[in-house]
């Protein structure tokens, strides 16, 4: 079984984690530990670049996901943003290079950092029907975004209304970044009629209060990366001679 089989197949019952990765190294050791699949993070990568989330090139991005996919033997699933084009036809050949890499899944979301807005849902829709052209030569397994309560807006409905779009365009997985109580994880879930990932993050239920939501998968964006920099700093700042 390939690792787009392999990691469609995760969806089908129950829950799983699914950390995300920053480089190589973190990339292994993840495996080592024993995760069916990992994901890449824009913010992380971004990180190891001395980059700011969402400065990331396309290029770079082919660049870390070929890598990551070399150093593993578990499917990796990519975070990649609005997937770095303008039209359709972009969207749909940036899908296909990604599945060339060997990427056993990818993402699309809404928020458009150039607008510095989320995007109307009209714009958003045909942007993950897109991908999902895209993907459906390869069965890459699609992830469609709603950025709303990462950028202020806590619109349930909205939310929802956006998820059923994006399902109705091709997408396999949805995911609102940011929800933490059970009751609008439960309506997520309930609603929206696709499996769904939900971000770990502090104050959102535990694994096994999730699992019970009926959530499918669990991600952890940045936070790993943000662990890992905050700890190395921590060790560096020990080290700095402080003029008196």
């Amino acid at each position: 079984m390939n690792t787009i089989h392999r990691f469609r197949s995760l969806h089908q019952s129950g829950l799983f984690v699914m950390p995300n990765a920053w480089d190589i190294g973190s990339a292994v050791r993840l495996e080592t530990m024993g995760f069916s699949a990992i994901a890449t993070t824009s913010s992380g990568h971004a990180a190891t670049l001395g980059l700011q989330d969402q400065e990331v090139s396309f290029e770079q991005l082919c660049s870390h996901v070929g890598e990551l996919v070399r150093a593993v033997s578990i499917p990796v699933s990519v975070d990649s943003e609005q997937l770095f084009g303008a039209t359709a036809t972009e969207i749909t050949a940036n899908v296909r290079t990604l599945a060339g890499l060997g990427a056993a899944g990818i993402s699309v979301e809404d928020y458009n950092p150039k607008r510095a807005e989320v995007e109307p849902i009209q714009e958003a829709t045909e942007r993950v029907a897109a991908a999902a052209e895209g993907a459906k030569e390869s069965g890459m397994v699609l992830t469609a975004r709603s950025e709303n309560h990462l950028y202020g807006h806590d619109d349930l409905d909205d939310t929802i209304t956006r998820l059923i779009s994006y399902g109705q365009a091709g997408a396999d997985v949805l995911y609102a970044p940011g929800l933490l109580s059970q009751d609008q994880i439960a309506r997520v879930v309930g609603e929206v009629g696709r499996p769904v990932n939900v971000l770990r993050m502090p104050g959102a239920p535990d694994l096994g209060a999730l699992a019970d939501l009926g959530v499918r998968r669990v991600s952890t964006g940045g936070a790993l990366t943000n662990v890992a920099y905050a700890a190395a700093m921590a060790e560096a700042d020990k080290l700095v001679i402080h003029q008196g």
